[in-house]
C-alpha cells in the first residue's frame, strides 16, 4: 500500500509541475482573471449583490458552488478522522465508573473560572462574525472556527466530560449534517423555484419585501450559516477524537 500511495502521490506531482507552465505569471495584469474577473467583482458586487464586501461575495455567490464543495471537504475530512480514529466503547466498559481526563488535564482554578467566563464572549463574538461577514472581514468559515473553539476551550481547560456535557458526539455530528444540509437545502430551493443552484436572486419570490438583488445578500448569509455550523462540529469532532486517540475518556 504504501508502493502504490508514493506512486500516486509522484504521479500527481509530476502532472501538477507540468501544469504550472500554462499558469500565468505572479501578479502579472494582463491574465484573464485580472483582465476580467477581478474588475467585474470590483465594479459590480454592490450592484448586483447588495454586499460591500467583495470577498465574501465572491465566495459565497459567485464561487458558491466551489465553496459549498470546500465545506463538503472539511466534512470529508472531520469523517475520515472519526472513521480511522473513532473507537466504540466496550460493553464492559460501560459498568465502569471512568473518571474521564482527571489526571491529564488542567485542574487549576483560576483558568477553569477565566475559559468559563471567555467562552460566551468568544462565542457572541462568532456570531457577530457570521452575521457581519457581508460588511467587514468575517463570514462562516471564521465564525465556525471561533465557535469550535469556545467548545474547544472548555475540553483544555477542564476535561473532556465537561465539553461533552455541552456538545455530546450525537448532537455535534448531527449539527455537521445540518450544516451541509442548509447550503445544499438552499441551492435545492433555488432550483424549485426555476433558477439555477445557488442563484439567490430567485428567493425574492418567497422572501418578503425583497429584491432579487436584496435576496441574493440574504442568500449568502443563509449558507455563512450552513458553513459555520459544519465548521464547528467538525473542529470538536476531530480535537476530541485526537486528543482522546478516538476513545473519548481523557484529554490531552
Amino acid at each position: 500500500m504504501k508502493v502504490i500511495g508514493l506512486f500516486a502521490v509522484s504521479i500527481t506531482a509530476v502532472m501538477l509541475l507540468f501544469a504550472v507552465e500554462d499558469f500565468p505569471d505572479w501578479a502579472d495584469p494582463r491574465s484573464p482573471a485580472s483582465l476580467h474577473l477581478s474588475s467585474h467583482y470590483i465594479t459590480s458586487t454592490i450592484e448586483e449583490t447588495s454586499v460591500p464586501n467583495i470577498v465574501t461575495s465572491v465566495l459565497a455567490d459567485y464561487r458558491a458552488f466551489d465553496t459549498m464543495l470546500e465545506t463538503a471537504v472539511i466534512f470529508a475530512a472531520g469523517v475520515a478522522v472519526i472513521a480511522i480514529l473513532r473507537r466504540p466503547r466496550k460493553k464492559t466498559a460501560k459498568k465502569q465508573k471512568i473518571e474521564v481526563g482527571r489526571n491529564r488535564t488542567y485542574q487549576d482554578r483560576i483558568i477553569q473560572s477565566v475559559s468559563r467566563q471567555m467562552v460566551p464572549f468568544m462565542q457572541l463574538f462568532a456570531l457577530y462574525v457570521v452575521a457581519h461577514g457581508h460588511y467587514s472581514p468575517g463570514g462562516g468559515f471564521q465564525g465556525g472556527v471561533i465557535l469550535g473553539a469556545s467548545f474547544i476551550l472548555i475540553g483544555i481547560s477542564s476535561d473532556l466530560k465537561t465539553m461533552l456535557e455541552r456538545m455530546s458526539e450525537k448532537y455535534n455530528l448531527l449539527l455537521g449534517n445540518i450544516g451541509l444540509i442548509i447550503y445544499a437545502g438552499i441551492g435545492v430551493c433555488c432550483l424549485l423555484l426555476g433558477a439555477n443552484f445557488l442563484d439567490y436572486s430567485i428567493l425574492s419570490r418567497i422572501l418578503p419585501a425583497t429584491t432579487p438583488v436584496e435576496a441574493r445578500s440574504h442568500g449568502m448569509l443563509g449558507i455563512e450559516i450552513g458553513v459555520a455550523i459544519a465548521v464547528m462540529a467538525i473542529m470538536i469532532a476531530i480535537y476530541i477524537n485526537i486528543a482522546s486517540d478516538g476513545k473519548y475518556d481523557k484529554g490531552l
